[in-house]
């Protein structure tokens, strides 16, 4: 009896040896079926499900589109300067302007404006459409300043006392420059707001009997614009 303790005391480590090896097999076993390989982890399937998981990197709040149309308005003071200022007054007017995205830094604008300034028995009357080109130097999340610059047909006129008489000056189109300079905020994909410091210079309008018409004017506006396909 004694003896047949002692063989079962001796061979107790040997079947638990035994039994510890046994589980760890079982367990690399199921360890192996539930990793996936090195080449399911390689496949475009994985691959694509990875790259869907990961999150894409913010947009612009309000994106760069180019080929678009805009149409505006601008509204603010006209300061008239050299023979215009001598006839006329400062007064707030009205202005159009169109502008086309060509590029992400370059645009065209065109501005077309008409306002009659009198002072006393004198008057001044400016029109004019403006062709520029609309450089933005950097842009900002959606602030971006811009230059203008370009050349453009205008009509001025006046009424001026020559000789103690009141002399209206003769109608010609003549040709002119313009330049500026302003910030813009795009609020959302179809409206803008900014500013703009315009300045016009038309070319001197020669008279045949009085002395020529010399003036040029600055304007200052407040610019909303409508941008549309």
């Amino acid at each position: 009896m004694l003896s047949k303790i002692l063989k079962i005391v001796q061979l107790t480590p040997v079947l638990m040896a035994g039994v510890f090896i046994s589980s760890l097999q079982v367990l690399s076993a199921e360890e192996q079926q539930m990793r996936p390989s090195i080449g399911n982890l390689t496949t475009d399937t994985t691959a694509q499900k990875v790259n869907n998981n990961i999150p894409s990197p913010s947009e612009p709040r309000v994106p760069n589109e180019v080929n678009k149309h805009s149409i505006g308005l601008g509204l603010g003071q006209t300061f008239l300067r050299n023979d215009f200022a001598d006839n006329g007054n400062d007064k707030i007017t009205p202005d159009i302007y169109y502008n086309y995205s060509a590029s992400y830094s370059f645009d065209f604008l065109a501005n077309l404006h008409w306002s009659k300034h009198q002072y006393l028995n004198r008057d001044v009357t400016i029109r004019g459409l403006a062709l520029s080109i609309k450089g933005k130097g950097y842009q900002f999340d959606a602030f971006s300043p811009f230059v203008v610059g370009g050349f453009g047909f205008y009509l001025p006129g006046a009424t001026r006392i020559i000789n103690n008489v009141p002399t209206e000056t003769r109608n010609q189109l003549v040709f002119g420059m313009n330049f500026g300079a302003g910030v813009e905020l795009r609020l959302n994909s179809e409206a803008t707001v900014g500013v703009i410091a315009h300045y016009h210079d038309p070319f001197n309008l020669r008279q045949e009997l009085a002395p020529e018409l010399n003036g040029s004017y600055m304007k200052l506006l407040i610019l909303g614009m409508f941008t549309f396909r």
